[in-house]
């Protein structure tokens, strides 16, 4: 409860006469007397906060950069009206800055008896699970004077999920995926590995795909017909450790390797394959195993949502170990991490004869486009040194780069807005090679 500003103007208002005509306790006691006892008034006649009942209802989810409406609806049981101001407060980073202070305030009335459905609109920055905090609401006389004031927990969480912002490259990968997969005609025919179908011989088909037992019973040339393999087994691997917290644009690196994922897992998803998730740096910090096509995706963003870089070194050891442990069958096994000479040569390059003798690997990690802009500066002493020092940077990467690729690693270094198509088009040319 408190004196709101009304009431302090009044009595300020008061005070100039009294200080002019009658500058005495008699005339300070004329002028708060009936302002104090209006007060009292105005307090008696104010709806209590404590007996308000308060529920919630609306999104439970959102895309990073899309907009989220949860509803507040406040019941007035009391018998006298509510006059009211609420917050409904959110953490910082569930609105953009600098827009919190009118997308959390509400001003509301209600008579006795009934109820209002108040609409918080919020936009978060930041991708996690965001919990309301306390709703405060402070009730007004109708002189506005005195007002009374509480709190109200009312649990409500909105969870704020990666943007997917590489949905966009999706179509043209599927057409890609269709001409493999010989639903569309092209003018070359791709080779698969699972055979299809017979068909009759075309001039300029490749003569190793004649089916010579089929040609001796039909008394013409036959030739098999492939399509791209089905039903492999693909693992994603998040590396969530130190060099995933690094940031490249307004992102860290692990939102960019998060996008390539999601893209990855809904083209294999169309192309009947079974995809799973595993991030980790030194302990499993989600997984996703064993999901049918239509829920791969959710499961996805939704373990994705509330992951965050760890400040920790990944332990490589224990990573193949799991990964070995995911992925006890031949697959395709995708690691999402740095670059950076010092991790791969002391970390994960000794261990990778363990993965390659069984397993198909990529690696796909996050270029900085500013050390490529650095590298071709010039003009000044300063652009000099930049450019040397952007050229030493990608010299080591494309160094590590072979090392992994000596060791049967198909590598793909690309900036965050390449990387999702890149690591899919890699994804395609393994698959239209047969060496999923």
């Amino acid at each position: 409860m408190g004196f709101t500003g009304r009431a302090a103007l009044v009595a300020a208002l008061g005070s100039i006469p009294v200080g002019i005509l009658e500058p005495s306790w008699t005339g300070i006691l004329a002028v708060n007397g009936p302002i104090a006892l209006a007060c009292a008034c105005d307090y008696a006649l104010a709806a209590p906060v404590r007996t308000l009942r308060l529920s919630r209802s609306g999104d439970t989810s959102v895309r990073l950069g899309e907009s989220a409406d949860v509803h507040l609806t406040v019941t007035n049981p009391g018998g006298r009206k509510l006059r009211a101001r609420l917050r409904d407060a959110w953490p910082p980073s569930s609105w953009r800055p600098g827009t919190e202070f009118e997308a959390s305030r509400h001003t509301l009335q209600i008579p006795p008896g009934e109820r209002r459905r108040l609409t918080t609109r919020l936009r978060p920055t930041r991708r996690g699970d965001r919990r309301a905090a306390r709703v405060t609401v402070r009730s007004y006389g109708p002189l506005g004077l005195f007002a009374r004031q509480g709190n109200h927990e009312v649990p409500w969480t909105v969870r704020v999920l990666p943007p997917f912002t590489s949905r966009k490259h999706l179509p043209s990968r599927l057409a890609r995926l269709r001409e493999l997969d010989g639903r569309t005609s092209v003018l070359t025919r791709g080779e698969g590995t699972e055979f299809d179908s017979l068909r009759d011989y075309v001039p300029g088909d490749d003569t190793r795909s004649i089916d010579w037992r089929a040609t001796a019973r039909q008394n013409k040339v036959a030739i098999r017909t492939w399509r791209p393999e089905r039903d492999r087994h693909i693992l994603i691997c998040l590396d969530t450790g130190r060099t995933s917290a690094g940031r490249v644009g307004d992102a860290p690196r692990l939102d960019a390797s998060m996008d390539a994922a999601l893209l990855l897992a809904a083209l294999a998803t169309r192309a009947g394959d079974r995809v799973d998730l595993l991030a980790y740096d030194r302990r499993t910090r989600a997984q996703v195993q064993s999901r049918s096509a239509a829920d791969v995706l959710p499961s996805f963003v939704n373990a994705m949502a509330t992951l965050e870089p760890e400040l920790v070194e990944t332990d490589s050891r224990s990573l193949v170990s799991t990964i070995l442990r995911s992925a006890p069958r031949r697959s395709l096994v995708v690691l999402l991490t740095s670059l950076d000479a010092a991790p791969i040569e002391e970390g994960l390059l000794p261990l990778l004869p363990r993965l390659t003798q069984r397993h198909t690997v990529v690696l796909a990690s996050v270029a900085d486009p500013h050390v490529a802009e650095m590298a071709a500066s010039r003009g000044t002493v300063e652009a000099v040194y930049a450019a040397a020092a952007g050229t030493q940077t990608q010299s080591q990467r494309h160094r590590t780069a072979d090392q992994l690729t000596r060791h049967g690693v198909t590598v793909v270094d690309a900036t965050p807005d390449t990387l999702a198509p890149a690591l899919s088009d890699a994804y395609l040319s393994l698959k239209a090679a047969g060496r999923l």
